[in-house]
Order: structure tokens, then C-alpha cells, then sequence
């Protein structure tokens, strides 16, 4: 089983590609990976970006799908418009299914996208998406609004879904994550206990990585599963954020830990 990350690196360990590749294989789906910026970060602060020519993150696409068969694929950091208009390219030329975690704001508070990047996620990328799982203020940017309350956030999925499921995850709306499913119109209310920690450092990565290994797995497994069925994506996100959940209350230096289901000893 094989899934795909489209992303950028933290030298930290603890978001972008990194944790990608540390929840798919917690999953026990193996990753590719495709790096889209170096970052130099840590938990707490952004120091720059480093984005990669968009030519060469096409080499690094063409040369994995050159060897392997992959339908399920998710976005992190893209940074800027040109390398999401080649993503999106990419996406319709090998036929991916598309979990996008629209990263722009760090969790340590710096940016990490141009500011065309909500307009450019929602005029060439969106479209092509099975989903996309916004944070509070990444989904404030995607609907052009405030979100304060669930209700607010009721309406920003229903805005973001004219163009793909949504998931506005719910850290900051007191665990109340907000999905929309496209297929039925229906608008969803997800609870999760919070829990009070410094260990939150590529959340938001490590969900959106969940739900594509979590995809991977149902299409190898269920013949009849069906992406866009709101009954199968809804159990997909469940699953995924329950493993986040997990990830979370086991999580140390300053980030999650998708490896908490180990056998190993680790100190």
C-alpha cells in the first residue's frame, strides 16, 4: 500500500514531510514523498523558506509515478502559485485523489505562503480535491470571513465546499471539527476532547497524512468503498482523528507522535 505526500520539509521533525512519512507508516502504508520548500524551523519559530523549482518538483513527481501506481496523494506547504498550479496539473495528469492541508501559518505563528495563497488554492487546486482540512484561520483566508463560532464556521464550509468536501478542523472552535460532505450537502459535527499540551507542532499535517494513508488502506481492502460517498469519507476522518487524538496525548519535544502505537522502547 502506497501513498503519496506533496509537501515541504522541517528540519525539526515534527511537521511537513516528516510527520508524513512517520503517520503513513504508523498506518502502514508507505510513503513517497515529494518535496515542494526547505524550511528552517523548529516547534516554535519560522526562521525562512526555501522554495523548490517548480522543474524539479515535476522531476520528483514524474519519477515516482515513472515506477509506482499511487491513487491517493495529500498536499502540505505549496508556498506559492506556480507551484500549485503544477500540482494541480500533476493531480489531473495522473488521475490523484487529493487530501489538501492548505498550510500558510505555522503553528509557531509564521507565514509560510505568499498571500495569494488562498486565491490560488481555490482557483486551480480546489477543484481537483477530494478534500481539504483547514485549520480555523486557514479557513477564515479560503472563505473571506470570520470564523468566532461554529456556526461561522457552518458557513465557511458551506463557501470552501462549492468546490470539495471540507473539514475545518476544531482546535480552536473547542473540538468541534466541521465537515461538509459535496455529495449529499450535509454539514457534520465532529467532537473531540482537547487536550492541553505544548506537543501540538504538525498537527495539521499528521491529519491530513492520516486521512490519505486511511483512504489507501479502505481502497485496498473494500471493494466497494467510494471516496466520495459521505457515509465512507466521514468514517476515514473519524478514524484519522481519533489517531490524532492518540498522536497528541503521546506527543513530546514540542510536536505530536504518530509513532505511539510502537512496540519499541524509546526513551
Amino acid at each position: 500500500m502506497i501513498g503519496l505526500s506533496i509537501a515541504g520539509f522541517d528540519p525539526s521533525g515534527g511537521a511537513g514531510i516528516s510527520t508524513d512519512i512517520k503517520t503513513m507508516a504508523a498506518h502502514g502504508v508507505h510513503a513517497c514523498s515529494v518535496i515542494t520548500a526547505l524550511t528552517a524551523q523548529n516547534p516554535k519559530k519560522v526562521f525562512s523558506i526555501q522554495a523548490i523549482d517548480t522543474s524539479y518538483i515535476s522531476q520528483e513527481i514524474d519519477s515516482i509515478f515513472d515506477e509506482y501506481s499511487i491513487k491517493y496523494s495529500k498536499t502540505g506547504l505549496l508556498y506559492s502559485k506556480e507551484i500549485i498550479q503544477l500540482v494541480s496539473k500533476k493531480v489531473e495528469e495522473y488521475d490523484l485523489q487529493l487530501v489538501v492541508d492548505p498550510v500558510m501559518v505555522a503553528s509557531a505563528g509564521g507565514i509560510l505562503a505568499k498571500e495569494e495563497m488562498a486565491n490560488s488554492l481555490k482557483k486551480y487546486l480546489l477543484k481537483n480535491s477530494l478534500i481539504v482540512t483547514p485549520n480555523v484561520s486557514e479557513a477564515e483566508k479560503l472563505a473571506n470571513m470570520k470564523i468566532e463560532s461554529i456556526d461561522d464556521g457552518k458557513e465557511a464550509v458551506y463557501k470552501i465546499g462549492k468546490d470539495c468536501n471540507v473539514m475545518i478542523t476544531g482546535g480552536h472552535l473547542d473540538g468541534n471539527n466541521i465537515i461538509y460532505t459535496k455529495e449529499n450537502d450535509e454539514i457534520s459535527i465532529l467532537k473531540q476532547e482537547l487536550i492541553k499540551t505544548d506537543n501540538l507542532h504538525g498537527t495539521g499535517c499528521s491529519l491530513s497524512a492520516s486521512i490519505c494513508a486511511n483512504l489507501v488502506i479502505e481502497e485496498n481492502r473494500n471493494p466497494n468503498f467510494n471516496p466520495n460517498n459521505p457515509d465512507d469519507l466521514n468514517r476515514i476522518i473519524e478514524k484519522s482523528t481519533k489517531f490524532i487524538y492518540e498522536s497528541v496525548k503521546n506527543g513530546r519535544f514540542g510536536t505530536l507522535n504518530p509513532n505511539f502505537n510502537s512496540n519499541l522502547d524509546i526513551i
